[in-house]
This record gives C-alpha cells, structure tokens and sequence, in this order.
C-alpha cells in the first residue's frame, strides 16, 4: 500500500508515538509493498516488451518477414530492423537469416545510416561467401557508396577541393566491379554497368576539378601531376580532353617547351575538334561538386 501523505509526516515526524526502530520498519514495509505493486503492474503495461515478444514468438518466419516488408514499403524502418533481427535471432541458419540480413542494410540505407548499412553488408560477406544473394550484397553495397557520394559533396559545396576524396566513388566502383566479375548474369549486373561508366567519368571529373583548382592557384606542378593522374586511370573518359589542356597551360607557365608542345600534340590528335585553344579553362564561379551531377 503507497503511504498517504498524513502518513509521511507522521512517519517521518520527530515527535511521533512511534520509537525509531518502528518508524524505520514501518518506511521499508511502505517501501517493499509499493515495490512489489510496481514489479506486478509492470509485465502487464509491456514495459520489458514481453508484449512484442509474444506478439510475434509464434509467428512463422514468413509471417516476420512479411510484417518487415509492411514496415519497409510505409517507411518505418526503425521498426523494419528491430523485426528483421527478431527473424535472424529466431533462424540463425539458412535462407531467412541471409534474407533478414540483407534486409536490414537496406532498411539502414533508407534510413541514412549508411555506416551500420555498409557493417551489415560487410557481415553477410564474411559469413556467407557462397551464399546466392552474394551478388545483391556486393551490389547493394554499391548503391549505399554510390548515393551516399552524391549527397555528401551536394552538402560539400564549400569544401576546399585538395581536401576532397573520393574514396566513397571507388568503393562504389569496386563493388559494382565485383558484381560483373563475378556474376556476369546476374540481375543486377547491367545497372551495375551502367553504373561503372558514370563513376568513371564523375572521379575523372573530380580529379579534373581538383587539377583546374591548382591551375588557378598558381600550383602548376600539382595540377599537371593530378591531369597526368586522370590521363593514366581513366583513358575513355572525356575528361581526359581537358586535362591534356592542364598539363599544356601548365607546362608553358613553367617554361617546359619541350613537353607543352608533346602534351599539345597529343591533344590535338586523340580530340582534332578541341575548342579548348580558343575557349580556356571554365573558370567560372561554380561549386565544385557539380561534375558529379
């Protein structure tokens, strides 16, 4: 029984009839009962979240899942993961918990947890290296990288360009690579194509950006070595064009004859319709990250 107010007083009164000792007895008695009555009430209120787990300890493993997807298409995905580590937990083994795993990285990814996303792809790689969803894993691990770039130098505009990687692009690259390896028919291998092919032309892009920013700088050794860099690792890409021009401006500033006239040489055989002679360097006011776009 919770003690009245009256009752506070007098217990906690100098000047009661009571003598100390029952005082103190009669306060742990109040207190163990309103302990009690709090324990008993408590199961029933869900507090410990007994409620969740009988709601769903007799599910099957497709009625989990089922209720993860509902979770995923209405957009709570915080609740999407709880049900897909309730489903792992529950069938340790066999297709439900590669499903539940991959599942819940891409719950994460809609979430923008992108780190706890790549962990979870990361995970299933190392557990399950034959597995047949192998080729989503890698894919999806992709996607994550691929978008998570996009929105990070969207939100970058005012980053210093030699201080900008592009690690989440290669990453990106890398796992979309792994996919047309190793499983050329899978049906994520044309995206992951098409894919490949704008990254490779996005980190031309950005080296570019970065080789012009050092140009404009006065830096003309850094900016030939980072044009140089974009002509060795991205040989198809059309930033190759603008690059040669770097390394032709960049040689005359230094007084290279000899290797502005080969740098320029080679421009005007490999791009005989270049208009960047005439036209210059874009050096127009614009943030940086827009070659991604």
């Amino acid at each position: 029984m919770i003690p009245t107010t009256e009752q506070h007083r007098r217990l906690s009164s100098p000047t009661g009839c009571h003598s100390p000792s029952a005082l103190r007895t009669g306060l742990k008695q109040s207190v163990v009962a309103l302990v009690l009555a709090t324990v008993v009430a408590l199961p029933g209120c869900g507090v410990f979240g007994k409620g969740d787990v009988d709601r769903t300890a007799k599910m099957s493993p497709q009625e989990i899942y089922a209720e993860a997807k509902d979770e995923m298409n209405s957009g709570r995905y915080g609740s999407a993961v709880k049900l897909l580590t309730k489903l792992e937990a529950r069938f340790p083994f066999g297709v439900w918990a590669q499903q539940a795993q991959l599942d819940t990285a891409y719950a994460y990814y809609k979430d923008n947890d992108r780190v706890q996303a790549l962990i979870t792809i990361e995970r299933f790689i190392r557990l399950y290296p034959t597995s047949e969803l192998l080729d989503y894993a890698y894919y999806l691990k992709g996607v994550v990288n691929f978008n998570e770039d996009q929105g990070l130098i969207a939100g970058l505009g005012g980053q210093d360009l030699s201080e900008r990687d592009q690690r989440a692009a290669r990453e990106s690259f890398e796992a979309f690579r792994q996919v047309i390896t190793r499983y050329p028919e899978s049906r994520y291998a044309e995206d992951s194509r098409a894919r490949m092919a704008y990254l490779v032309n996005a980190m031309a892009g950005g080296e570019v950006h970065i080789a012009r920013y050092y140009f404009v700088r006065g830096a003309y050794i850094a900016a030939i070595n980072r044009a140089q860099g974009v002509i060795k690792q991205y040989q198809t890409s059309p930033a190759v064009e603008e690059a040669l021009y770097i390394m032709v401006k960049g040689y005359e500033k230094l007084g290279l004859e000899q290797q502005r006239i080969d740098s320029e040489r080679i421009l005007r055989t490999n791009f005989p319709d270049t208009q960047l002679f005439e036209r210059g360097l874009n050096l127009t006011q614009r943030s940086w990250w827009e070659v991604w776009r």
